[in-house]
């Protein structure tokens, strides 16, 4: 897998498709799109640049998913300034992150354990766990110690990488931060998007194509960080996620020798 990610890699750099003009900008949207699709928002690629440009909300969508799009618009601004600073993670700065993810759509939980408010980026109270039947969550009492040692690996390991030409290896480390901040599961919503703005924010650190997950692949993505947890095997879900990214970056190499080639006749008709 590692050669055939190489060999994309190399495919999109030689195409120069990361030197279009606005390209950073429409991966940007459609990160944000493909990230709150899986949570249920049905706002489309268009509609989010309307929105972000524009100012244009959509018409035929709810007020929540509007907001949940303007969150994690306003939450990526806020991250890719924090790779460009090459900030070390924190628990400040995870919840600066939480709480812009969760600004207008997070609320405050009165529980036994005490208050805490959501759109504040403060860490859970309560337990959790995936769905219905699914396994809980670590306790709430050890989330925030989870969580400093999880910093602390991570920048560790950046500062580490950001001195290495090792991409596949930067990849895989982006993708075990991913799982791992998911699997401490901080926040009592939003940490599915967090988790992957997280991803992208340490992949534009790094100097990585960043790597999305589509709507139609939310099934596999949720049923790769099961096993992954319940194997405790990571190999298992950056092992999709290679694989996706890859999927994904060829499907983007595709479409941009159709484009191409439509430009081509165009010139030649004209």
């Amino acid at each position: 897998m590692k050669s055939e990610l190489m060999d994309t890699l190399s495919e999109h750099d030689r195409l120069r498709i990361a030197q279009q003009f606005d390209y950073s900008k429409f991966s940007l949207y459609s990160l944000i799109t493909q990230s709150t699709a899986i949570e249920g928002s049905t706002v489309t690629e268009v509609e989010n640049q309307l929105l972000f440009d524009e100012g244009s909300p959509p018409k035929k969508r709810s007020l929540s998913e509007v907001l949940m799009n303007l969150e994690l618009h306003s939450a990526y601004q806020l991250s890719i300034r924090f790779a460009k600073q090459h900030r070390d993670y924190s628990l400040a700065m995870l919840r600066e992150l939480g709480a812009a993810v969760l600004k207008n759509t997070g609320g405050c939980y009165n529980t036994a354990l005490g208050i805490f408010d959501s759109s504040k980026g403060d860490l859970r109270k309560v337990n959790v766990s995936a769905g219905a039947s699914g396994k809980s969550y670590i306790n709430h009492s050890k989330v925030e110690g989870r969580l400093k040692k999880w910093c602390s690996s991570v920048n560790e390991k950046r500062k580490e990488l950001l001195k290495s030409e090792e991409v596949y290896g930067k990849y895989l480390f982006t993708f075990d931060s991913h799982l791992d901040l998911l699997t401490i599961h901080p926040w009592v919503d939003g940490n599915g998007r967090t988790a992957r703005l997280v991803m992208n924010q340490l992949q534009f650190e790094l100097g990585l194509v960043p790597a999305k997950i589509l709507k139609e692949d939310k099934a596999d993505y949720i049923d790769a960080l099961i096993k992954a947890r319940e194997h405790h095997d990571p190999s298992i879900f950056s092992s999709f996620m290679m694989a996706l990214h890859i999927r994904n970056l060829q499907a983007e190499i595709r479409e941009f020798k159709k484009s191409q080639e439509v430009t081509d006749d165009e010139m030649f008709f004209s």
